[in-house]
């Protein structure tokens, strides 16, 4: 870590770690207040990869993108000649991977509850041109007033408007965890790694009944609109959030996520 984070920050236990960085709970002497620090070695990184592009975009994207009431706030980054250490909203509750491990499938109510915060971030990052582009259960945390907190930018990418990327990604990666909340299982899956991208490339959706019976027509129309294999027809994010499923539940969009 570098010498100037720890003049401001003490660091405390660690909570995870990557491939190049490990991330701390830290906290500032001054105000008490706790953070989240991500410290990253540069010297495991060769000077002209690919990786070593990523660290310092997912600094300088998350310092565009913020602040957003549904995006980790970043609150210092500092680098010496070894470390670049972001410094970020501590969010302690569980992600949304751990709490789809204890309730296997979640109501429609409790999909909405993520997916309205989900989408008003992706929508705010679309309109700053920028596609997250791994949006996934372990990347949705919650803070400790259980708000929804969409994290790690490390493989965004800025966008033009008009180009698609930002379609192609994001919204069919939320549709995947949409429909994993209201099925307990994935739309596509294989014995390998293969099998699941033939799925994938194949964009057969279906909706067993036997596991989709007691699922709206609503939600199954939003569904196919999110998978939608043609992305010139697939939803942007203002578009699943003025989907009769979502602004025909308003009354949902406050219900807490499942602690």
């Amino acid at each position: 870590m570098s010498e100037a984070l720890k003049r401001n920050y003490h660091i405390c236990e660690e909570l995870g770690k990557g491939r190049f960085g490990v991330v701390f709970k830290c906290y500032s002497p001054k105000t008490g207040e706790k953070f989240a620090v991500k410290s990253i070695n540069k010297l495991l990184i060769a000077d002209d990869s690919i990786d070593r592009q990523c660290i310092y975009n997912e600094a300088k994207i998350m310092q565009l993108v913020s602040p957003n009431p549904h995006i980790v706030r970043i609150e210092d980054v500092y680098e010496d000649d070894t470390y670049l250490d972001i410094v970020m909203e501590l969010c302690e509750s569980s992600d949304l991977f751990q709490r789809l491990e204890t309730q296997r499938v979640f109501s429609e109510s409790d999909a909405i509850a993520v997916m309205v915060p989900l989408m008003e971030a992706v929508t705010h990052c679309h309109k700053l041109g920028v596609a997250h582009r791994d949006i996934k259960p372990d990347n949705i945390l919650f803070n400790d007033r259980n708000a929804l907190k969409l994290a790690d930018f490390g493989s965004a990418e800025c966008f033009r408007r008009g180009e698609l990327m930002s379609g192609v990604v994001d919204i069919w990666s939320a549709g995947i965890i949409l429909y994993i909340m209201l099925a307990g299982i994935p739309p596509f899956y294989g014995d390998s790694t293969e099998e699941i991208f033939e799925a994938v490339l194949r964009a057969n959706l279906r909706f067993p009944t036997r596991i989709f019976q007691s699922v709206s027509p609503a939600a199954k129309d939003l569904l196919r609109g999110m998978l939608c294999k043609d992305v010139s027809r697939r939803f942007s994010p203002e578009q699943v959030l003025r989907h009769p499923w979502i602004t025909s539940n308003d009354e949902t969009k406050e219900v807490d996520v499942i602690a």
